[in-house]
């Protein structure tokens, strides 16, 4: 069973066919879609602001979600917000940003404080976008820090979706047949 705690009484919630690997934790004001998903050992924790997981996304082994606190100087602070179909790779850090639907995150992404990620946009592995930048739809963007590298093709732009339905594939075989092993 899944680590799932409440924080000043409120209690993360989960829509219909998610799955939460019984590795991971999720701490406080997080809600998630239809049909997303949680990997080995990610750690999610919305504790001093917010964390919304849209519909058919997936958060892969090891990724750590969080958000900024609300202060005098920012009062809204920097919830996390994770759009449909999107693909967060291994080990990732993604930390009071805004990302869109129809995205890949590669392995290793870092993902900073009042970012905003358009719909449709490939972030390559190990690339870090820094705080306050915003990533325009349609493109692959590369490095650290990030760089707008070229438009998507067509094949990548279809990809993003597939990716999604993969994860909701495993998903289901996942609910349906993983059993502890004693």
């Amino acid at each position: 069973m899944a680590d799932i705690r409440a924080f000043h009484d409120t209690q993360p919630v989960l829509q219909e066919r998610v799955y939460v690997d019984p590795s991971s934790v999720l701490v406080g004001d997080i809600q998630m879609g239809d049909d997303s998903s949680i990997w080995p050992f990610v750690a999610a924790r919305g504790d001093v602001n917010f964390i919304r997981i849209g519909q058919r996304t997936n958060i892969q082994d090891g990724t750590i979600l969080h958000v900024t606190r609300r202060s005098p100087g920012n009062p809204d602070g920097h919830p996390l917000i994770i759009g449909d179909e999107v693909t967060v790779g291994h080990h990732c850090m993604l930390h009071g940003c805004q990302l869109g639907n129809r995205i890949l995150v590669g392995m290793s992404a870092v993902i900073m404080d009042d970012v905003i990620v358009e719909d449709d946009v490939i972030i390559g592995a190990g690339s870090l976008v820094p705080p306050g930048k915003r990533l325009e739809s349609g493109f692959l963007y590369v490095g650290s820090p990030v760089q707008k590298k070229r438009p998507l093709n067509e094949s990548e732009q279809s990809f993003l979706s597939q990716s999604a339905q993969n994860y909701v594939d495993l998903k289901n075989d996942y609910l349906m047949d993983v059993h502890p092993v004693s």
